[in-house]
């Protein structure tokens, strides 16, 4: 199993700030706006709100905004729920293979503890693919 890296490990940390200030029970945006600030604290650069064009067989057939993509490698998509289920995974790992990005990460903040999972693209890391327990 490929280890955290340190961006992602900066990432989790600053989502971890957040949740032991907030804890759960607020909307996804809030936690959206808390990131935000903690990851500029941190110094980490990145964009909110995204938006990436969808291809099906290589003709566009829409478009998606990521939540943050940081430092233009890590696809990071935020959910406000008690419980994250395999469709949020699912959901997630399509975004970052759609995005063609290496590696994604998703973050929970609405149960008692933060929930993280790191997210492989099989195009770069196609033995970690089927990688789906969440943390």
């Amino acid at each position: 199993m490929m280890e955290k890296d340190q961006l992602t490990y900066d990432i989790i940390g600053c989502a971890m700030k957040v949740h032991n200030k907030l804890g759960p029970g607020f909307q996804e945006v809030i936690y959206q706006r808390c990131l935000t600030i903690e990851l500029k604290r941190a110094g980490i650069s990145f964009v909110r709100e995204q938006e990436h064009v969808i291809y099906y067989d290589e003709i566009e057939v829409g478009t998606r905004r990521a939540d943050f993509v940081v430092d233009n490698k890590v696809v990071v998509e935020l959910k406000a729920l008690v419980n994250l289920e395999d469709v949020h995974l699912a959901q997630a790992k399509n975004y970052v293979v759609a995005y063609d990005f290496p590696i994604g990460l998703l973050i929970n903040f609405g149960s008692q503890s933060l929930q993280h999972k790191l997210l492989f693209n099989p195009k770069y890391h196609p033995r970690n693919s089927t990688n789906s327990k969440i943390q």
